[in-house]
């Protein structure tokens, strides 16, 4: 890279955000952002410590009396204020977005972003709704209070960069707690846009705090920290269980959002069509990179060649390249690092035996993405399903057709992983479609769709899948306390 160039970049820092300031890390030290698309750097995260942390915990509780005794009324309307000011810069954010990410800018204006300025709105309507149980008894009046815990902290995943970070921010504020938020050190962009926002909100100093780094040093320095008694995190399940461990000491509140590995199931009654659309869409979707992708493709043996073809026609016609292009579907995985280990589950599924349908190879581009990091949608065959590729997370295009002959057999293989977390059922039983929804174990079931979301509904999984769950409802009583309060009734 010229020396122009590179002085150019490296000149493009992003800052932490505490006490309404943007500041550099303490101990001035940074890492590099990578483009994905490219593999180049293009500019500098923060590499924050213990040290940033204090001040951001100091900010937060000196700001806490104050938010916490702002109306509702008030909260809402500087939540609304900042999603208007998402909205008024939406092509920028979508382009940092899939900049930072390496999805398609497509796949950012539809989904991450305008959700990201949705996320506020919604939790904005909720701080105006959300109140405590009534309890009326022969002897005693009683009512619950809900109030905000105080200084929490929400830790956000590289998938979904700033649906997810406003996913967990808005409710925290909503409820009236100052938070401490610590977005992905893979995609951090928009996280920091977003701080730039939020003076202009009007939110007071301190009840939001941004802080990048290594999730080894600061998001470990949070999950210690005695005056943080709320985590909500997002992530992969080994960290999640690590938060867990950290957190107990202390009883620390602790929502976990981890992994899955979902089952998509096609029976022989399905609309054939839009059953081969909602399949592919699951499994590759943000290139396979969403905790709810179907990744074990189960279809009735009675037309699984005819669904493979179809399939596998569709899979096909799937366009990857530049994130930047229109037409682009299929952009780059997030990291060389996880290109790497997508591309080794890649050859464990061959040494496992199993058939190369499609894909298979890191994906060689022309132009600005030639040293990116794709990987071309891949599909399996002949892979049973207790192997090790249909046990475990990839979290990539990588997916296993599987045939089936009985609903009984296609539940245990479905249930047969350590993760719980989504499910998609494709079938005009509706009788059948109620069975598989009760003795499927996923925290969410989809008939005849998938990722069709209501954000109200409780989200998350069983076993690995995580601990507590998100929502409207859900996220406002997790970062609350309750309260009872009694009166005896005049006898």
């Amino acid at each position: 890279m010229p020396v122009d160039q590179q002085m150019d970049w490296r000149s493009n820092k992003i800052l932490n955000f505490i006490g309404g300031e943007l500041v550099e890390p303490v101990g001035g030290r940074y890492f590099d952002n990578i483009e994905p698309a490219t593999g180049q750097p293009f500019a500098l995260i923060p590499d924050s410590d213990e040290q940033d942390l204090e001040r951001a915990v100091s900010a937060a509780r000196a700001a806490f009396p104050g938010w916490r005794d702002t109306s509702p009324t008030q909260r809402a309307q500087i939540m609304n204020r900042l999603a208007d000011l998402i909205e008024a810069r939406m092509d920028e954010f979508i382009a940092a977005e899939s900049r930072d990410n390496g999805k398609p800018e497509s796949l950012a204006a539809a989904v991450d972003i305008p959700r990201g300025a949705a996320n506020f709105r919604a939790f904005a309507n909720m701080a105006e709704k959300f109140g405590g149980e009534r309890f009326e008894k022969e002897q005693s009046s009683s009512y619950v209070l809900r109030t905000p815990i105080g200084v929490v902290s929400t830790i956000s995943p590289w998938n979904l960069p700033l649906l997810l970070f406003t996913w967990k921010l808005a409710p925290a504020l909503a409820a009236g707690n100052c938070v401490i938020a610590k977005p992905s050190e893979v995609t951090p962009m928009t996280a920091y846009m977003l701080s730039t926002l939020v003076n202009e909100a009007g939110f007071p100093p301190g009840v939001l705090n941004v802080i990048h780094g290594a999730g080894a040093k600061i998001g470990a320095a949070i999950t210690a920290h005695p005056d943080i008694p709320a985590i909500s995190f997002t992530g992969g399940t080994a960290t999640g269980l690590a938060i867990y461990q950290a957190a107990a000491p202390n009883l620390k509140k602790v929502s976990l959002e981890l992994g899955g590995k979902n089952p998509t199931i096609v029976f022989d009654d399905a609309d054939f069509d839009i059953a081969v659309a909602g399949a592919k869409n699951a499994a590759f979707a943000n290139q396979g990179q969403i905790c709810l992708c179907g990744s074990r493709l189960f279809v009735h043996e009675s037309i699984y060649d005819r669904f493979k073809q179809a399939f596998l026609e569709q899979v096909g016609d799937i366009t990857i390249g530049d994130p930047q292009q229109t037409d682009t579907q299929h952009g780059a995985m997030v990291s060389e690092d996880h290109m790497e280990k997508v591309l080794s589950y890649i050859e464990l599924a061959q040494q496992e035996g199993g058939t190369l349908l499609a894909g298979g190879q890191r994906r060689r581009l022309a132009g600005r993405c030639r040293e990116g990091y794709f990987i071309e949608p891949t599909v399996f065959e002949n892979l049973p399903s207790d192997c090790r590729t249909n046990q475990e997370e990839i979290f990539g295009p990588v997916v296993s057709l599987i045939p089936f002959s009985s609903e009984q057999q296609v539940l245990e293989m479905a249930n047969s992983t350590s993760y719980g977390l989504a499910a998609s059922v494709w079938t005009q039983d509706q009788q059948r479609a109620k069975r598989m929804a009760e003795k499927i174990d996923s925290g969410i079931v989809w008939i005849n769709c998938w990722n069709l979301r209501d954000l109200d509904t409780p989200f998350g999984g069983m076993k690995k899948s995580g601990l507590g769950r998100e929502g409207t409802w859900d996220a406002m009583h997790f970062f609350t306390q309750q309260k009872t309060v009694t009166t005896p009734k005049e006898q």
